[in-house]
Parts: C-alpha cells; sequence; structure tokens
C-alpha cells in the first residue's frame, strides 16, 4: 500500500505562493490566520493548510 506524500512549503515558498513578503506570511502564522507546523525545527505549512486557508478567504469574501 503506498501512501500518499503531502506537500510542505517553507514560509520563503509561502510568500511566493501568496505573492506576499515573508514578514507578512509570518504575521499570518502569528495571528493564526495561517497555520503551520514545525519540522524539524523549522516552520512549514502544509498544502492541506494552505487549502484552508484559501477556503477561508473565499468563504469570507463571499
Amino acid at each position: 500500500m503506498s501512501h500518499a506524500r503531502q506537500r510542505f512549503y517553507f514560509v520563503p515558498e509561502v510568500a511566493t505562493e501568496l505573492r506576499r513578503s515573508e514578514a507578512s506570511v509570518r504575521w499570518l502564522l502569528h495571528t493564526g490566520q495561517l497555520e503551520s507546523t514545525k519540522l524539524a525545527g523549522r516552520r512549514v505549512v502544509t498544502q492541506a493548510q494552505l487549502d484552508r486557508f484559501f477556503e477561508n478567504a473565499f468563504a469570507e469574501a463571499g
């Protein structure tokens, strides 16, 4: 049985994805607007967490 590997992003990659600065991403993380996980001492955002961020943003806009 194969397990799907979950993709994750480091803060600079999230910043590129959101077209925002790293400082803006860190602020989103700090305020809890964007969920994250620690991996080997580094802050990472999984694909599922990024998807939830987008879903929440569109739900608030609609």
